[in-house]
Order: structure tokens, then sequence, then C-alpha cells
């Protein structure tokens, strides 16, 4: 192609991570065409460059995509390369075929068409899915003297394992999921860690008595007259206990309500709450500002570190797309729909949706039905589509 060329597709997809994935294969299921762009050079990029030892916190039978169940012989909490090989082997079995280095700067209605305007083409397109994720752009905070920090300062994105940290003193910004279980493997490696925590954290298992905290909690959820939350904090209180002589404090808000209302998922313990208790991960007030050799905290404490890990999350990216995004997105930034309506039909929003029970990759298999569904429907509605 030369550059700038105009290129017309039906359905264009942005994104060949699992939501890009599932859609696409929900749409060759039903026998019709697409494009998919990827900014990256593989699909599921971002699972790729995950740090080493992660492992899905939900149950396989609830995070495979489409028409295909992971492999019998994987695990319950799948792994990260594990989860890679089957998004190779889903493209292989859908013929999935994305155009690689292709990033979305741009996207602008004309008529009924939408265009989106790429670094290499403008493509134009009926349909428009965003399968780009809420973890598109990482959130990178500054604090004052930071210049001036002689250690290393990484985003958690670039956290592959501890060994470039042995010997070192880590302080790991944040205790979200990533931060908790970054924590957790440092201090397997016996690397002297701190663990900064700002606010109060909902803490649950992963696991109750052999079982998956998330089937239970499905189950829970479905009893009447708040059963189901006060076995849940009866359990929490037996297994996490209360960490509030350690740092960390409960927030009044039930962990399924968190997640409802927020889209904050809480933090799945997958040993951490161990490693504190046993003073292996030390838990600290919020970060204050650096020193040339350190940091001061939120409490007046200098500590001495040579290296700090962000774990401070990530933003859709998706107001850099679509201007005027008005009653698109929520607080968050992230589209409070997945099927567009008004101005914004055409549309359609797969893998934002944090704040349901199941979890992101239950969330991209319920809704690229209903997007499959919609497309199919305004494709009858509208009949062939004039260029």
């Amino acid at each position: 192609m030369n550059p700038r060329e105009t290129v017309h597709c039906k359905n264009l997809i942005l994104g060949a991570g699992p939501a890009g994935l599932a859609i696409a294969g929900r749409l060759r299921n039903r026998g019709k065409e697409f494009t998919i762009l990827e900014r990256d050079q593989n699909i599921a990029s971002m699972w790729r460059r995950h740090y080493d030892r992660l492992h899905l916190h939900t149950v396989k039978q609830l995070s495979h995509l489409p028409y295909l169940p992971f492999p019998p012989e994987y695990p319950l909490y799948v792994s990260r390369q594990q989860l890679v090989d089957y998004y190779d082997m889903y493209a292989r079995k859908f013929d999935i075929h994305p155009i690689f280095g292709v990033e979305a700067h741009n996207i602008l209605r004309r008529g009924n068409l939408w265009h989106v305007v790429t670094n290499s083409n403008t493509y134009v397109a009926d349909e428009v899915v965003f399968a780009t994720g809420s973890n598109r752009i990482p959130v990178s905070p500054t604090w004052p003297g930071q210049e001036d920090f002689s250690g290393e300062i990484l985003h958690s994105r670039l956290y592959k394992n501890p060994k470039p940290f042995e010997n070192k003193k880590v302080f790991v910004v944040g205790m979200g999921n990533t931060g908790a279980e970054i924590a957790l493997d440092l201090a397997e490696s016996q690397i002297e860690n701190y663990l900064s925590v700002r606010s109060p954290v909902n803490i649950v298992p992963r696991d109750v008595l052999g079982r998956p905290a998330q089937l239970t909690a499905k189950m829970l959820d479905k009893l009447p007259f708040g059963l189901g939350k006060l076995i849940s904090k009866l359990s929490r209180r037996i297994i996490i206990g209360d960490l509030s002589k350690y740092g960390i404090q409960q927030p009044q808000i039930d962990p399924v309500d968190q997640l409802r209302q927020t889209g904050q998922t809480p933090v799945i313990d997958l040993g951490t709450v161990r490693k504190i208790k046993e003073g292996k991960i030390k838990i600290v007030p919020d970060l204050e500002q650096f020193t040339t050799n350190g940091v001061i905290l939120k409490n007046g404490e200098l500590l001495e570190i040579d290296a700090i890990i962000l774990a401070t999350g990530y933003r859709s990216g998706i107001d850099h797309l679509i201007k005027n995004t008005g009653t698109l997105t929520d607080q968050y930034g992230l589209p409070k729909f997945c099927i567009g309506q008004d101005e914004f039909a055409g549309l359609y929003f797969l893998g934002f949706d944090n704040y349901k029970l199941g979890g992101i990759l239950g969330s991209i298999y319920e809704d690229s039905e209903k997007i499959a569904e919609a497309i199919g429907q305004r494709t009858k509605g509208q009949g062939v589509s004039s260029q």
C-alpha cells in the first residue's frame, strides 16, 4: 500500500489481543469478513510482555475464547505462556491474520461511515470494534525530587522477574493485583522490598478449602438477603485476617460491590498476605517525595532504595482516539456500554467491562456475542453499504 492510502472495509477491529481475537472468531463463525489492525508485531502482545510468573486469576472454564475451550491438559489457572500459546492456536484455527504495526491515531464519523486514521493509512468502515483494552496506556505518576533519584524507576509493565533486583532494595508503588504479586515475587527470591499502600484494600483468597473463590462468589451472589456477602465476609476474616497492624486497612465496601461500582478488582491473594505477616513484604505509606538515594514517605520516614517499580495501572486512552466522547465514557475513561448508540452507532467496545464478577475474559466472551449479533442486525438493516 502507498502511504496514506484509503482502505475500505466492512468490519474493522482495532487490537489483536483476547478481545480482538474473540470478536474475530465470532465474525468468522458467522461468515462475515473483517480487517484487524494491531499496533505491535504479535497477537496478544501485552500477554507476551507480562511478568514470568503470571497466571490467570480466573478459572480456565470461564476464561477461554468463543468456540475453543483450553486444552484439557492446561491447569485450572492458566499460565502466561500457555495463554500466549492458546491465542496463537486460536488465530490459526479461525484464520485470523492481523495487519501488524498499524496504530489508530484518530477516529471520526463522516455520514454513516467511520474513518480511522492510522500511522500508515486511513481505514473507512461501517463497523469499528475497539478491542484495544483498558490497559493501553501506562500511568506513571511523578513526585518531587524524582529527577535527582540515582536508582532505577520502571513501570510494572517492564518487570519480568526478580533476577535484575538481586541484592537491591526495591520499593513497589501500589497494592493492586500487579503490585501485590510483584512484591510476592521479590519476597520469594529473598529480595528486600517495600509495598506502598495509599488507601484501604479489599483482599480475597484465590481459593477457599481447595475450591476457587471465583466459583464460590458466583454461587454466593445468588443467595437472598445478603447471605452471600455475610458468608464471604466471615471467610475473609478467617483466611485473610485483620491486617491493620501491618498497615493495611479494609474498606467499608464489600469486594463484590466495589467491583460493580468502581470496576476495581479486589486483590486476589496468592501468598502475599503470608509474606506480609512473616515480615518479608514491608507495608509502608504512600510516597511523598524522592531523595537522591531513596524516598520520603507521607509519615516522614526516610528509606534508602535502589529501585522503584510503579504498579500504578493504566488508562484506556479512548478519549485520545475519539473526540468529544461526551456520554460515551465514565469517570475512569472506560466506555459505559459495549454497543454504541446514536452518534456512536457503528462503534463497539470489547474488553473494557471491569465491573463483572467473572473477570475481564468472562466479559469478553459474553460481550463478543452481543456485539457480533448487533453487527449482524445492522448489516441486515443497512443492506450493502455504499463506499
